[in-house]
Parts: structure tokens; C-alpha cells; sequence
């Protein structure tokens, strides 16, 4: 076997050394977006930095154990991290295309030929062969494929992140309609005791003659109208303790769990920092920055996928007559190097090309759109807080003015200086006074829980990005 030529050998290392001289490389796509010096809405004073653990800040030791165990046992998570892994294995999938492809092989054969009127005979040999062939990425294609895929894991871990940030919020959110419910039950029983006794008092005055058959129907409808709103507030604390364990990845059949007080859970106040930090805040924006990224390696692949196609390869292997043996081997070598170009393929790859540049263009707006979305939420979400902070103070003055009225009304009834009417306005007065109480407690948690939503849940873009 002769050695290569000397003009092979010049070719083939001038090829080796220009592969990362010569690829193409795609500009990184970023839009430039006119970013506010200061959010809408005035931020909380005295406010703490908002920490991973935000869930924390509102002093529930039980809403801290739920969380934990729902980020242990959330199917959505484990899923979640299996994108994660399959990512991982696409990327050194992937990598593997920079490395050359080794093969070795082994070979044995004996045939024995036996013709009519002809002498027998017999062939033995015995080979070993080892193969090498390596494309060279002259034009950064397999490159690009490769920062594509690394886009692709950084979007799974990313996405990972937002499943998590969801799941947190999620059970809080559950929590916190739980403890509610509960609050408003409470209510409506203390409601229908108050108006059982009521009942008492003026079945007590019928019979001595004071009060009449309408006082009782009246009270009687009151009573049996406290009783009728105990069922949709019983209904809702089975779904929402069901969905709680949905959550934690329980069974929703048999699941109960223990409840803190609704009015001592405590308000934390966050700092909502300068709009600019939000893109490094929110898993959601790094992921749709890194798929900018993808796209604009798919863009890279896309046109070097234009050019011509290079690669190497040698392959070498010794042979023997004998069966199972290389005794006096016959050995080969041999060197090759092939170039092709497509001529015509109806404008496939420039198809490519163009399906690819759109794609950059959608993802372009779509990180823009979700950057000025996530603004607003987070403008929202500081109005919305503070604005329930406002409204739960002013709803906790009527509770207590409701309260002092029914506690006045059934004086002046039972000194016979009021009349029952009196009593059931003050009745529903105080119901529905308490009630819109709970709501807006409720509303005000969460309010603050939206505002740690808007803010990414105390994450941080790796610096490695």
C-alpha cells in the first residue's frame, strides 16, 4: 500500500486546522426593550428581600411542612426533572457528533468448493479491521447543533424551576382557600347559634303573649336560611382539602390535614426591587431567553447545512489464510477524503433556512410580549397588596360595628324597646360583615402570594448564563 500523497496530507491538516476558523456564527438575538426606572405601584416600605424559602414569611410551621412535602412528593416535579435528564442525554448525544467514529472488526471464514469433475478445494482467512471517520465541521453546523442542545437543557432546568415556583405558590394558594373556608364555616355556625338563640327568645315571648306567630315565621326562616348556608361552605372544604392532596401527591380519600389560625397567619411585606433585575428573576423569561438562543443556532445550522459537506476517514486491518490464526498477515491501509455538495433539492435547505429565521423572529416577539406581561404582574400584584391591606382594615371596623349593633338590638328587644326586625338586620348585618371579613383576608394573602409569583419565588439566574 502506498502512502498517501504528499498533496492528501497538506489538505487534510489545512482542513483539521480551519474548522474553528471558519464556522459560521449566528449573532445572538436580544431585543433592546425601553425597560421602566421604577414599577406603578409603590413598593412596600420596610420590606425584606425576597429568599427561596418565601413561603416562610407568613409564620405557618404547618404551610412550611406542606410545602416540603409536596416538593418531595410532586409528580409534576419528578417529571420535571426527567426532561431535565432527557435533555442531558440529547446534549452528549449530540456532542458525540464532534468526535470521530471509531469501528473495529473481526472476521473467520472457511468455504470448501466442490465442482463436478473438478479437484476440491478450500479457502480459510482470518481478518482484523479498524475504521476511522470523522465529518469536518468546517462551517460550524454540528457545532450549532450542539449549542442548540445546550439552549435545550438550559430550557428544561428552567422550565424545572417554574414547575416548582407553580407547585409552591399552588399549595399556599390551596392552604390558604383551606384556612379560609374553615374561617367562614366557623362563621356561619357562630351566625345560625346566634340566630337559634334569637329563636328561643322570641318563641319565649309568643308564648307569654308579647310576640307574635310573624316574629317566630320570621326567625324561623333566618335560622333554617344559616342552616342552608352551612352546605356550600362544607362542600367546598371537602374539594379544596382534596385538592390539597392532589397536590401533595396524596390520596384525596381519608386526607385531612390540621389547620393554623386563619386570622393569625402573619402578612409578609417584600421588596420588589428595580424592573430591570425581573428578566434574572423569573424562570419563566431565562427560559424564553435561551430559546432565543436555540434559534439562533438552529438559524447557524440551518445555513451551514448550504455549504459543502467534508469528512475524513482511514482504515486499517491485517488478514491471514489460516482459520484463527495471522500467521504471515497481509496488512492495508488506506486514506480517504470526500467532499460533497448538494446540486438541487427543490429548496429544501433554504426552506430551512427561512422556517428557521421566522421562528426566531415569533420567539423575538414572544420574549418581548412576556417581558412586558411579567411587568404588569408585577405591578399588580404590589397594587393589589396593598390596596387588600387597606380593605381588610376598613372591613375589620365593620365587623366590630356590626357586632355592637346586634348586641344593641337585642338588648332593646328583649327590654321590649326594639322590635324584631331590628334584630334580623343586625343579624345579617354581623353575617355578612364577618364573612366579607374572611374573604378579604383571603384576598390579601393572596395578593402578597401573586406579588412573590410575579417575582420568580426569591430565583436567580445561574451567573454562568
Amino acid at each position: 500500500m502506498h502512502p498517501p500523497a504528499p498533496w492528501l496530507r497538506t489538505l487534510a491538516g489545512a482542513l483539521a486546522l480551519g474548522v474553528s476558523g471558519c464556522a459560521i456564527n449566528e449573532p445572538r438575538t436580544l431585543p433592546q426593550l425601553p425597560l421602566p426606572m421604577a414599577y406603578a405601584e409603590a413598593p412596600a416600605a420596610a420590606a425584606d428581600t425576597l429568599s427561596a424559602t418565601w413561603w416562610q414569611g407568613f409564620g405557618s410551621p404547618q404551610l412550611s411542612q406542606l410545602v416540603d412535602t409536596a416538593l418531595a412528593g410532586s409528580a409534576e416535579l419528578r417529571i420535571a426533572a426527567e426532561r431535565v435528564l432527557q435533555a442531558e442525554i440529547a446534549l452528549r448525544s449530540a456532542g458525540a457528533s464532534l468526535l470521530p467514529d471509531i469501528s473495529a472488526g473481526a472476521a473467520q471464514s472457511a468455504s470448501r468448493s466442490d465442482a463436478s469433475g473438478e479437484p476440491a478445494s478450500s479457502r480459510r482467512g482470518t481478518s482484523l479491521s479498524l475504521g476511522v471517520s470523522y465529518e469536518v465541521d468546517l462551517w460550524g453546523r454540528l457545532a450549532a447543533g450542539v449549542q442548540a442542545q445546550q439552549q435545550a437543557l438550559a430550557i428544561s432546568r428552567f422550565d424545572a424551576e417554574a414547575v416548582r415556583l407553580s407547585l409552591t405558590s399552588a399549595v399556599a394558594a390551596t392552604y390558604f382557600q383551606l384556612l379560609a373556608t374553615k374561617a367562614r364555616l366557623e362563621i356561619a355556625r357562630d351566625n345560625l347559634a346566634t340566630a337559634e338563640r334569637v329563636l328561643r327568645l322570641v318563641d319565649a315571648r309568643f308564648r307569654n303573649g308579647v310576640a307574635t306567630a310573624l316574629d317566630v315565621s320570621q326567625q324561623t326562616t333566618t335560622v333554617l336560611n344559616q342552616r342552608a348556608a352551612l352546605v356550600p361552605l362544607e362542600l367546598g372544604l371537602r374539594q379544596t382539602t382534596s385538592a390539597l392532596a392532589l397536590l401533595l401527591g396524596r390520596m384525596p380519600q381519608g386526607f385531612a390535614v390540621p389547620a393554623d389560625g386563619f386570622a393569625q397567619l402573619a402578612v409578609p411585606r417584600v421588596d420588589a426591587g428595580l424592573p430591570s433585575s425581573l428578566l434574572t428573576r423569573r424562570p419563566d423569561l431565562a427560559a424564553a431567553e435561551a430559546q432565543l438562543a436555540a434559534a439562533d443556532a438552529n438559524v447557524a445550522a440551518a445555513r451551514a447545512a448550504l455549504l459543502p459537506s467534508i469528512s475524513l476517514s482511514a482504515s486499517g486491518g491485517v488478514s491471514s489464510a489460516a482459520l484463527l490464526s495471522l500467521a504471515q498477515p497481509a496488512t492495508t491501509l488506506a486514506l480517504g477524503l470526500s467532499l460533497a455538495q448538494s446540486l438541487f433539492d427543490g429548496g429544501q435547505r433554504r426552506g430551512q433556512v427561512q422556517a428557521q429565521q421566522s421562528q426566531r423572529r415569533v420567539l423575538v416577539d414572544s420574549y418581548g410580549q412576556a417581558v412586558r406581561t411579567a411587568l404588569k404582574e408585577v405591578d399588580d400584584a404590589l397594587g393589589n397588596a396593598e390596596r387588600s391591606a387597606r380593605l381588610e382594615q376598613s372591613q375589620r371596623e365593620s365587623v366590630a360595628q356590626a357586632r355592637r349593633s346586634l348586641q344593641l338590638a337585642e338588648l332593646r328587644f328583649r327590654e321590649g324597646a326594639g322590635d324584631l326586625l331590628a334584630v334580623l338586620d343586625a343579624q345579617r348585618s354581623l353575617f355578612s360583615a364577618e364573612d366579607q371579613q374572611a374573604q378579604q383576608r383571603l384576598a390579601r394573602l393572596t395578593a402578597v402570594l401573586d406579588l412573590f409569583k410575579a417575582l420568580g419565588g426569591g430565583w436567580q439566574a445561574p451567573s454562568t448564563r
